[in-house]
């Protein structure tokens, strides 16, 4: 299951990847500069973009990081352009390419805590279904709502990226 959904996400990635490019095009096209992405967002209490995309990163590498018992590649938060976004991205993608199912034979049972649960824990299995998947998520889709509600032109097409079709079986 995990290596699955660490593909997934890794996929989702590639997707955003995607975005930012599309986000470049999109802005030249309309004569402005593409890094004023960085600091839009949907929302005054929101993160701006920038951050849904660091953070979408971030929660992807940690849930691989502390599922494996691995240290997770540092990034500085430092991300200026959608370039140095991208590079990011594309960074976290590698890394979860390099995720394998024998690393992750006893995730479900790895108990797992960071600070700011103040002593708390959880099992891997629970934090990987209750928190990082739905944090992921929660981000991604943030970063492409914020792409869409400044015009970028992305589909839902965009958002799932290719799909497993298999030829029907004939009866």
């Amino acid at each position: 299951m995990y290596a699955a959904l660490f593909q997934q996400m890794q996929k989702q990635l590639g997707q955003l990847d995607h975005w930012l490019e599309v986000a470049a095009q999109h802005a030249t096209a309309k004569s402005f500069d593409p890094n004023l992405y960085l600091s839009f967002r949907l929302a005054p209490d929101q993160f701006a973009f920038a951050r849904q995309v660091q953070v979408t990163c971030d929660t992807a590498k940690l849930a691989a990081a502390r599922l494996t018992g691995q240290e997770a590649p540092k990034h500085a938060d430092a991300e200026q352009t959608l370039d140095e976004l991208r590079t990011r991205v594309r960074a976290v993608t590698e890394y979860l390419g390099g995720v394998t199912p024998a690393a992750l034979a006893d995730a479900a049972t790895r108990v797992i805590t960071q600070p700011r649960w103040e002593g708390k824990t959880m099992t891997g299995a629970d934090y990987f279904v209750e928190h990082a998947v739905p944090n992921f998520y929660f981000h991604l889709g943030h970063a492409y709502a914020i792409l869409r509600h400044n015009g970028v032109p992305l589909g839902k097409r965009d958002y799932l990226g290719a799909l497993s079709f298999q030829p029907a079986k004939a009866e």
